[in-house]
């Protein structure tokens, strides 16, 4: 899922995200609840009519945003009060005003408020986490069936599975959870600062648990080599920030590896940006023109780079689709690794 955090893709329009093609995105409901807030959003009639987009819009309960608050937020039993990034005014997350913030966003995927602690942090922290997680899902989907959609169409809503590192507490975390039978489960509080192989074996743990016909989303991950691996260990859905501000910075990813088109090497560099079709714009543009939109801080580049690496994801998840339905995944997964990293499945 691309990341249009505030109801856009950077540099990119909804038309452009269409063409990729791209069906969903993922905004994010604390940005959306501080600016430009609820009532704008059900002026306009939803996010979807307000940002002219026809596909579907998940959108995160603002549970790390507001973990990443650090210093500027308390968690309490009944909820989070956090003060805006923006202005320092002081709001108050519940599970159940969660809801009623996406019902207004009219998003089609609706996270459930939890706590996502740090990576490193102890047994003690993610048994917390993990107690408030459950308790503010429970109150979460009693809300959500007692309200209904603004908008006319169905919105779903996922829980956030938490346990942090610990084989015990992910299972505890996932069997509590499952009680609550939603139609799919999201994966959270990794890519948090764990080691890479913890983050990866922890994704496989936890997929064990979910039952095979719902849906499994890890949030916040990741590199392309992330895709293929945590696909490699059962898991449908990703969104992260790579694409695009990796983009933003003139690296760019292909099938060979990464290109830092910054590089002087790309100076004089006058063949294709990406040969390979992915995408229309690095087809039609040379490494060296690229390189000195970036030199003289040109908007173009930045949304050239977006839009070629935002293809370049969308493409791997098709290619990986293709390679499932063709019993070939395992081979694809290894040819591909082999060629962006040298490194097998």
């Amino acid at each position: 899922m691309p990341i249009a955090t505030y109801g856009a893709v950077k540099t990119q329009s909804s038309n452009d995200i269409k063409n990729l093609p791209s069906k969903i995105l993922l905004s994010n409901s604390y940005h959306l609840f501080i600016r430009p807030g609820t009532q704008i959003l059900e002026n306009a009639g939803g996010l979807h009519k307000f940002m002219n987009w026809e596909g579907l819009i998940l959108t995160d309960s603002g549970g790390y945003q507001v973990f990443s608050l650090e210093g500027m937020r308390k968690i309490s039993n009944d909820g989070v009060t956090f003060q805006s990034h923006l202005d320092g005014s002081y709001h108050h997350f519940t599970p159940e005003s969660v809801i009623d913030i996406q019902r207004s966003i009219g998003s089609d995927f609706m996270m459930m408020l939890d706590v996502c602690p740090p990576g490193d942090a102890n047994n003690d922290v993610w048994i917390d986490a993990l107690k408030k997680t459950t308790r503010w899902a429970k109150q979460a989907l009693k809300h959500y069936n007692n309200t209904e959609p603004k908008y006319g169409f169905n919105q779903l809503i996922l829980p956030i599975i938490q346990g942090g590192t610990s084989a015990e507490l992910r299972k505890r975390s996932a069997n509590e959870l499952l009680e609550l039978d939603t139609e799919a489960y999201a994966i959270g509080g990794l890519a948090v600062g764990e080691p890479k192989n913890q983050m990866l074996d922890t994704t496989e743990l936890v997929t064990e648990f979910i039952p095979i016909n719902k849906p499994r989303y890890l949030m916040g991950v990741g590199t392309p080599a992330d895709l293929i691996r945590c696909v490699a260990r059962g898991v449908d859905m990703f969104d992260c920030v790579i694409p695009t501000r990796n983009g933003r910075n003139g690296q760019l990813f292909t099938y060979n590896g990464k290109i830092n088109i910054k590089n002087a090497k790309y100076k004089n560099d006058h063949t294709p940006i990406d040969s390979s079709g992915i995408c229309d714009l690095s087809n039609n543009y040379s490494k060296s023109y690229l390189h000195h939109l970036y030199k003289t801080n040109e908007i173009l580049g930045y949304r050239i780079a977006s839009q070629h690496n935002l293809s370049f994801y969308v493409r791997i998840m098709s290619d990986i689709r293709d390679a499932i339905k063709k019993d070939n995944f395992q081979n694809f997964a290894n040819l591909f690794l082999q060629k962006y990293e040298n490194k097998n499945l």
